[in-house]
């Protein structure tokens, strides 16, 4: 099953996402990044994603525009 990318630092916003997500029953896996670095390391396999398959990649991103370190 394909994954969600949620590119969100606040955590409010997170969860209100994710709730409402779950509640138009997507049942796809979700994976949060809280700042657009962690989202490209994701992307790229690289850091703490390392060895994450890289042709895997999410259907479908959900991102904040406005983020620390490496905005959206």
């Amino acid at each position: 099953m394909k994954r969600i990318l949620l590119i969100e630092d606040n955590s409010s916003d997170e969860v209100l996402t994710v709730r409402a997500l779950k509640k138009a029953n997507v049942a796809n896996e979700i994976i949060v990044a809280r700042d657009g670095q962690e989202a490209l390391d994701y992307l790229f396999a690289a850091n703490s994603h390392q060895g994450r398959d890289l042709l895997d990649l999410p259907a479908l991103a959900l991102l904040d525009l406005n983020l620390p370190k490496v905005d959206g």
